[in-house]
């Protein structure tokens, strides 16, 4: 099995998940922002 993860090495998961999720959320909400635009 693997070992947990070292708390030390936790805020930079949290970081790099960050840095991938918020600006695909942004862009989901900029979609989202068209669709009602285009179909609203």
């Amino acid at each position: 099995m693997t070992e947990p993860t070292k708390p030390a090495r936790v805020p930079l998961l949290v970081l790099a998940w960050a840095w991938v999720v918020l600006p695909f959320g942004y862009g989901v909400y900029q979609l989202f922002l068209k669709l009602v635009q285009l179909f609203g």
